[in-house]
């Protein structure tokens, strides 16, 4: 364990990115606790408005997130500034990306379907960086040996091949599998040469002439979808609460004149 733990986290300096990932999902966890006792009326908690404006937790997100960057800038890799910077960081971009959705559809979405974006965010994000933790990105480790930089070398070249390979399946409407795939081999591999979602940019120039590869591209589509609607939606109000239907019958309205 000593040894993992000075290989993959302590020599490439990667004990900020842990302390930030830490704080990132700590931050997460407790403002959704804290939102859904607000939601259901329970606790000291309560809304932050001052002057009768309220102000959401994205606000001081963002204050955290520049104090921290720029606090990381300036103190390297190292040391009690390095860290600091880290959890101030990590406190931030929990808050921030916990209200991604508001900032995607500039309104207050939070408890709708759309508010279900800033929890795949906050998910995709730790998943990210848990994996960089885990050592998918092999790069910041000093002093290796020939066999070593020849092998880092070759995942470089393959890192490379799963960015563009990650490129097409983004082209091709598969967001998640691509931004796995710059990270986990083959993953990319996959998207890229199964067919595109129908409402990607890859199936309106590809698949326009062609009507068998469009219907099957929304077969697929949609066996997929509802294969993986449900757990995914489950596991979303589990992390970030039930949304408010009545919320998101409001948001389908069209807008009175």
């Amino acid at each position: 364990m000593g040894h993992w733990w000075y290989r993959n986290i302590d020599e490439p300096g990667k004990l900020p990115l842990l302390l930030a990932l830490l704080s990132f999902v700590t931050s997460f966890l407790v403002t959704r606790v804290i939102t859904r006792m607000i939601r259901a009326g329970r606790g000291p908690f309560k809304n932050v408005t001052p002057g009768g404006m309220h102000v959401h937790h994205v606000v001081p997100g963002v204050i955290l997130v520049v104090i921290g960057g720029f606090g990381a800038v300036a103190s390297g890799r190292h040391g009690f500034g390095a860290m600091a910077s880290a959890v101030l960081f990590g406190l931030g971009a929990g808050l921030v990306l916990d209200e991604f959705a508001l900032i995607l559809h500039l309104d207050d979405v939070y408890w709708s379907e759309q508010g279900r974006k800033s929890v795949e965010m906050v998910v995709l994000t730790a998943a990210l960086v848990a994996l960089v933790l885990g050592g998918f990105l092999p790069f910041g480790v000093d002093e290796l040996t020939s066999e070593e930089r020849q092998s880092r070398g070759l995942v470089a070249m393959n890192t490379a091949t799963n960015f563009f390979l990650a490129l097409i399946a983004l082209w091709k409407g598969k967001a998640r599998t691509a931004v796995f795939g710059t990270v986990i081999p083959f993953v990319a591999l996959i998207g890229a040469i199964r067919l595109a979602r129908p409402t990607s940019p890859y199936a309106k120039r590809f698949y326009a002439k062609r009507p068998r590869a469009r219907a099957k591209a929304g077969l697929r589509a949609f066996h997929h979808d509802r294969r993986w609607a449900a757990p995914r939606r489950k596991f979303e109000n589990f992390i970030g609460g039930t949304p408010d239907p009545e919320r998101a019958v409001s948001l389908q309205k069209p807008p009175e004149h």
